[in-house]
């Protein structure tokens, strides 16, 4: 992936692309490799580096959604299994298996969380990661020696999956561009073009030359994830928003505060989220949190608290 051989595709002037998408994350990305593999003349459009919002955020689990199972949500919980078994198959490379343990500290958690994660396993069925079982407090102290011990009854361990989500995105870049798409990133969005009403194009910036293009598409997509009603408003400023801002966090802590592999899953905090605790790249990440903020940011600031 060449940017100058790319951006030469923009000097003429006379082109019309067939999409035009706004946004280099997950959603962008996928976008371009579906059209692109159809044979249509796409560009993506990224205002700064590929997967540099959610994208390459997240909790980086591929899981099957064990929250939604609580919430007798069947239906979602079948579809994220089954699109967790294909991405392991299309990219091994990326996704693995990762041991959770749920600890108990009451008597009914044990059987409880047992049966629901033995459910999970049963909805996996051939695509499933590994089997669920109860663990004696000793066995739990085992993989989690750091847990507090004071109430601990034991635990439940099950498997489920943890990607590199940036890394994914950069592949799926690479296949997008392999499918003969152009995608290039530091080419900010300003304003949409439209004719008689209908959006036909868009007004960027290079934002590593400062040079600007008028481009032509028969369909712009937007595709910019917490930044889409900025994109909307583009096309109409009394728009109503239809993204709530929020921001969650992760915090990156020392691999001391859980050494092994195992990762832990606390299914329901005080406040009512779900909590997860995994290894990564020899750090642990805890989160995430839910904050409302005023506006979206390229660079999310943590509140001091």
């Amino acid at each position: 992936m060449n940017r100058s051989d790319m951006l030469d595709r923009l000097e003429d002037k006379n082109y019309k692309w067939d999409f035009i998408i706004i946004g280099g994350g997950a959603t962008g990305l996928g976008v371009a490799i579906e059209s692109a593999s159809r044979g249509y003349k796409t560009l993506l459009l990224e205002q700064s580096d590929f997967a540099k919002g959610t994208s390459g955020r997240s909790t980086k689990l591929v899981h099957g959604g064990v929250r939604y199972l609580q919430q007798g949500n069947i239906s979602l919980v079948l579809e994220a299994l089954k699109e967790r078994g294909i991405l392991k198959r299309n990219a091994p490379h990326l996704v693995h298996d990762l041991p959770f343990i749920v600890p108990n500290y009451d008597w009914w958690e044990g059987p409880f969380y047992g049966i629901g994660l033995k459910l999970y396993d049963v909805l996996a069925g051939k695509e499933g990661f590994g089997s669920s079982k109860i663990l004696s407090k000793e066995e739990t102290l085992k993989h989690l020696p750091t847990l507090e011990t004071e109430g601990l009854r034991g635990g439940v361990i099950y498997y489920d999956g943890q990607f590199d989500d940036a890394r994914l995105s950069i592949n799926m870049a690479e296949t997008a561009y392999e499918q003969g798409a152009t995608l290039l990133n530091y080419m900010k969005v300003t304003s949409l073009i439209k004719d008689d009403e209908m959006i036909n194009g868009v007004e960027t910036i290079d934002l590593e030359t400062n040079k600007k293009y008028s481009l032509s598409a028969k369909v712009v997509i937007n595709a910019t994830g917490v930044f889409t009603d900025s994109i909307r408003k583009m096309d109409d400023p009394n728009v109503n928003n239809i993204i709530v801002s929020g921001q969650g966090v992760h915090i990156v802590l020392d691999k001391s505060f859980i050494p092994g592999d195992t990762a832990i899953m606390v299914p329901h905090t005080d406040d009512g989220r779900v909590i997860f605790a995994i290894p990564w790249h020899n750090k642990v990440l805890v989160g995430t949190t839910d904050t409302e903020v005023d506006e979206f940011l390229l660079e999310p600031k943590p509140f001091e608290e």
